[in-house]
């Protein structure tokens, strides 16, 4: 925790804090103490807890709420960045079994963040909701309530948000195992049974150690379940008739399977006439159990897993991951892994709002064949690089996998100096000054500053909204300090604004690049480009650590907990996607039912980064 914020709440409450003290959990006076007091014994730096890097202050459930309240209305951490949770139901003496939650906040145009845990027993977890003060924390609770079974007490939504109702336990859970299980960690040993050949899949699934396939199966009550609480969910949200609808309102549904839907997000709608009243995403239909999936695998399995988050991106996705591991292990990257990684950062960046905008054109019934062809010039470059035209696996803890080949940074500022800036050109005017796109963006889906600061978007969407936030300013990660680009914003909020910003934001990634390769041309990052050899089951010493990068669509963050082992502890992706969904029914209320593609098309939610 920053140490401005410990000054600040010291002088608060002054004589009332201890950086070197954790709070009492199990103390009933505290109860009854004054505001100032519990503060002073909920706020304080953790000695006592299993993990050696553990970041943060612990704070006593009961006072979460005045603890969030002081922090955001005296400190201006008004932005919830994350809300995620840890099983610990072996922890080690002097704590008893738990479930550590974990509240990550920010202030807009300021380096660094807080973090808060909270831990509470296992048996029937409860805490209250933040989602009144923190609009961002709806779909973030609901998933811990998924994957966890911690219940937020006051949360207007209380159902899961990828798993369906009845599902059969808490997939996060340390205890919980699925069918066919065959082992904790990565790599399994019944798959080698005598040191040879692998066993195949039909003898592990009757080894008598593994379970029935009952569990997590679906059945007709429950999918009635799930679909009435979906429906009583539309029949209330946002009006004043309490679970049925108005005489002129109706209930549709947009599914997976119909002509022209978003990918495999489901979407409900209430509507009066052609007037939306209410939308409500439906997630889930893409669950991979990727977190699941990342505690299972070893340290570097997970970088194939990490690239599939977005595929359109491919490269940046895995940044996050890499940085974290890499504050774990204490390791500096060289210089010249640093600029390569934001060369294809950026690359990324430009690869996947040209897709947005082609998406986004695609809606309107305008086809944009040159944005295509601006993308096949990039992924050209990259099959020169790589190999691969998607998946590029690029990023590896301690700098990158391979250098670049001989002759492609000449290649690269031949395209980013001449040839992609003409082509961009021609697709932003051939959609930004076509008189059928203004009139159906323009002034459609408006989301003001305070609200997208509230729900926690990030990325274009925020920026749209005048909100000059951007994670390669706000923490310089990597070597983005050493370059000279402005942060991209508008202020109108709506539906064009986004798209515009996506534009700037190419040519400001075009600003970047040109520097990037001059500099690298001029041999300023000669060298090499791995920090430390890496070994297939490599550990990782025992801590925690959060990362976060400026992924194209937003801010993307990664939460590890290493035990000390070959494999993460707990691994969590805070997915902008998700995120930026969260506004959605703000954006779409008073719109046509013909808008909400639109809408939709301007937030581009990518469903592996949804899901998960």
């Amino acid at each position: 925790m920053p140490a401005e914020v410990w000054e600040c709440v010291q002088a608060r409450f002054p004589g009332l804090l201890r950086r070197d003290q954790s709070p009492d959990l199990n103390d009933q006076e505290s109860a009854t103490s004054s505001g100032a007091q519990r503060l002073a014994q909920a706020l304080s730096r953790p000695s006592r807890l299993q993990h050696s890097g553990y970041e943060g202050g612990l704070v006593a459930a009961q006072n979460l709420l005045p603890i969030l309240a002081f922090l955001r209305d005296d400190l201006g951490y008004t932005y919830l960045i994350d809300l995620t949770a840890a099983d610990y139901p072996e922890s080690p003496s002097p704590l008893p079994p738990h479930i550590d939650v974990v509240y990550y906040l920010c202030r807009i145009q300021s380096r660094g963040y807080i973090t808060l845990h909270v831990h509470i027993a296992r048996q029937h977890p409860r805490l209250p909701s933040i989602s009144a003060e923190f609009p961002a924390a709806g779909l973030r609770e609901r998933e811990v309530w998924d994957m966890f079974g911690v219940r937020f007490e006051g949360h207007p939504d209380p159902r899961r948000l990828l798993l369906w109702e009845g599902f059969d336990g808490f997939p996060l859970r340390k205890d919980w195992h699925e069918p066919c299980y065959e082992g904790v960690h990565k790599p399994f040993r019944n798959r080698f049974p005598d040191g040879g050949i692998p066993a195949s899949v039909a003898v592990r699934r009757s080894s008598p150690s593994v379970p029935e396939m009952s569990v997590g199966r679906a059945v007709d009550s429950d999918r009635g379940q799930t679909q009435r609480l979906l429906w009583d969910r539309m029949a209330s949200a946002d009006c004043t008739f309490q679970h049925h609808l108005a005489p002129d309102e109706r209930l549709l549904e947009v599914s997976p399977r119909d002509f022209g839907a978003p990918g495999t997000l489901r979407l409900a709608l209430r509507v009066a006439g052609e007037t939306i009243q209410h939308v409500e995403p439906v997630v889930g239909c893409l669950h991979r159990g990727h977190e699941k999936f990342g505690e299972r695998n070893t340290w570097l399995q997970n970088l194939a897993y990490a690239d599939r988050l977005d595929p359109i991106d491919g490269s940046s996705t895995s940044l996050a991951y890499c940085s974290a591991v890499e504050r774990l292990l204490g390791w500096e990257v060289p210089e010249r892994a640093q600029y390569i990684r934001v060369i294809f950062s950026e690359f990324s960046r430009m690869l996947s709002h040209l897709w947005v905008v082609g998406l986004f054109g695609q809606e309107l019934g305008l086809a944009l064949p040159a944005a295509s062809e601006v993308r096949g010039l990039i992924l050209d470059l990259f099959e020169r690089a790589t190999g691969r035209r998607r998946l590029f696996n690029v990023m590896r803890p301690g700098g990158v996998a391979y250098d670049l080949p001989k002759d492609w940074v000449l290649r690269a500022t031949e395209l980013v100096v001449e040839g992609l800036p003409r082509a961009i050109r021609s697709v932003q005017r051939s959609l930004l000054d076509n008189e059928i796109v203004r009139a159906r963006s323009v002034g459609v889906g408006v989301l003001s500053s305070e609200a997208a600061v509230a729900y926690g978007v990030s990325g274009p969407v925020l920026r749209a909204c005048g909100i000059s936030y951007d994670v390669r300013r706000a923490e310089s990660y990597g070597v983005y300090g050493q370059f000279d680009f402005e942060v991209s914003t508008r202020e109108e909020g709506d539906t064009f604004a986004r798209i515009s910003v996506r534009f700037d934001e190419i040519w400001q990634s075009l600003r970047i690049l040109a520097q990037a390769l001059n500099q690298l041309s001029s041999g300023k990052a000669d060298g090499r480009i791995q920090a430390c050899g890496l070994a297939p089951l490599m550990r990782i010493p025992s801590g925690e650590t959060y990362s976060r990068i400026e992924a194209p669509q937003g801010e993307l963050g990664c939460y590890l907990v290493s035990d000390g082992g070959a494999n993460p502890y707990r691994y969590h992706v805070r997915t902008p996607s998700l995120s930026n969904l969260a506004p959605l029914s703000a954006l779409a209320r008073g719109a046509r039912i013909a808008d909400v593609p639109v809408i939709l098309s301007s937030i581009a939610p990518t469903q592996g980064e949804v899901d998960r």
